[in-house]
């Protein structure tokens, strides 16, 4: 008959998990799902099949809001790029906007065709929107090309004037722009009110070139490229001022000036057309 090992003083008997008392048997891993459960993707597997129907794959809740993600972040890096392509086409073609209008006028030696006035309202609608973006305290880049813009005007207006027999006003003209630019900025609501008459300056001009080229039925020295580059001029400032500044008065200005260059620049062509057809 074996001998019983005898327990030490002290000690305990060590407890089953089988015995009343004795340790809880030990749950789940928590790794492994419960009883009765899945994950989430084994449940859009198993709904997916049939019988008779194999697997199939269905990708994680994320993936299309990770796309998302993805693609606003692409856009977010193009937009800086394509501002700055904007700025620079911008003022590459100011730089050169008025010399084939002002070629074709020292080329035939007479203005004929280009009306002063549509080129004295252009002129005050440049120096009044300089004005507004400089006292708000725009980005240089939102009107650099305007300065340059305003030299050319001047030039091609002394140019008319001489042609026409008009040097004399060009003082008188050189007066008033100064002192408007002055009062422009004496109080808000001048300048304010200025970028809204700007507008309808501006369109003014544009009319005036129209309605000069009506009469004739000629488009005699106008130069339909120069109207080109500028309806192509205030496409690009539409989506400068959308990336930057959103101005809303800013923005009514440029598309009503981006419709009547179109509509200048269709009327050459238009008149030049049946000029040659005759």
């Amino acid at each position: 008959m074996p001998r019983l090992r005898r327990r030490p003083p002290g000690r305990a008997r060590p407890s089953s998990p089988h015995r009343p008392g004795g340790l809880r048997s030990p749950g789940p891993t928590p790794h492994a799902p419960r009883p009765g459960q899945c994950g989430r993707h084994e449940r859009s597997v198993t709904a997916e099949a049939g019988p008779g129907r194999a697997l199939r794959h269905t990708p994680p809740r994320g993936a299309g809001s990770s796309l998302r993600v993805a693609a606003s972040v692409q856009r977010s890096r193009m937009a800086p790029t394509l501002l700055n392509l904007a700025h620079w086409s911008t003022w590459a073609v100011c730089a050169v906007i008025k010399l084939p209008q002002l070629a074709a006028v020292l080329a035939a030696g007479s203005a004929r065709g280009v009306s002063a006035g549509s080129l004295l309202l252009e002129l005050a609608g440049f120096l009044v929107f300089l004005r507004y973006q400089i006292y708000y305290g725009y980005p240089l880049q939102t009107y650099l090309e305007y300065p340059i813009i305003i030299a050319q005007d001047v030039i091609l207006l002394l140019c008319i004037l001489h042609f026409n027999g008009n040097k004399k006003r060009a003082l008188f003209y050189a007066v008033t722009f100064w002192g408007g630019w002055y009062m422009l900025t004496l109080r808000k609501w001048i300048i304010d009110l200025a970028l809204n008459l700007c507008t309808f300056i501006s369109a003014a001009s544009k009319l005036a070139q129209l309605r000069c080229l009506w009469e004739t039925k000629d488009s005699g020295q106008v130069s339909a490229l120069t109207w080109s580059m500028s309806a192509y001029t205030c496409a690009t400032r539409i989506f400068t001022t959308i990336m930057t500044t959103n101005d809303l008065g800013v923005l009514i200005r440029f598309i009503t000036m981006l419709i009547l260059n179109i509509w200048v620049t269709a009327t050459i062509l238009q008149y030049r057309k049946t000029k040659k057809t005759d």
